[in-house]
C-alpha cells in the first residue's frame, strides 16, 4: 500500500460518512486536501502521519492512537478533539479547500484519520517503519506509550 492508497482510503471515508455536506465531494479533491493537510500536497513534505500521531499522543489521545496502530478495533476520535489537537486554523484551511464548514471538516477528519493510520501501520512494513522511525523506533514508541499510561 502506497501513500496514494492511504489518501484514497481517507477520501472514501470522508465521502461516505454520515455528513451530507461531504457526500457530493470529488474523491480526488478530498485526497488532495488530505495530502495538503498531512504535508503531502504542494509543499512536497510527504505524507506525515507520524506528526499527526505525535500531536494526538501529546494531546492526551495516546490510547486512541494506540488502538489505530494496533491490530484491534479502532477507538473513535471526536471532531472537537481533532480541532483541538490539529488546530482550528489547520481544520479551517482543510474545510476551505473542500468548501465545507469547519464542523463538517473536523467530523470528516475524525472519520478518516483512524482508518488512514490503521491502514498505514498494518500490512505495509515501509509505512509502519517510517512512522516508528519518526518516534525513535520501537523503543521510542514504547517510551511514548509508557509516558502516556505511566
Amino acid at each position: 500500500m502506497d501513500l496514494g492508497d492511504i489518501l484514497s482510503i481517507g477520501a472514501k471515508m470522508i465521502q461516505n460518512n454520515s455528513d451530507e455536506a461531504t457526500t457530493g465531494l470529488d474523491l480526488g479533491d478530498i485526497a488532495g486536501a488530505l495530502g495538503g493537510l498531512l504535508g503531502g500536497g504542494n509543499s512536497g513534505g510527504g505524507l506525515d502521519l507520524g506528526s499527526i500521531i505525535g500531536k494526538l499522543s501529546e494531546g492526551g489521545l495516546g490510547d486512541v492512537v494506540a488502538s489505530w496502530i494496533g491490530s484491534g478495533e479502532n477507538l473513535p476520535i471526536g471532531a472537537d478533539q481533532v480541532k483541538e489537537v490539529l488546530g482550528s486554523d489547520v481544520v479551517s484551511e482543510f474545510a476551505s479547500k473542500l468548501g465545507l464548514n469547519e464542523e463538517s471538516a473536523a467530523g470528516a477528519l475524525a472519520d478518516a484519520l483512524p482508518h488512514m493510520v490503521d491502514h498505514a501501520t498494518n500490512g505495509d512494513e515501509s509505512l509502519a517503519g517510517q512512522l516508528l522511525e519518526q518516534v525513535g523506533g520501537i523503543g521510542g514508541a514504547l517510551d511514548m506509550v509508557k509516558k502516556m499510561f505511566g
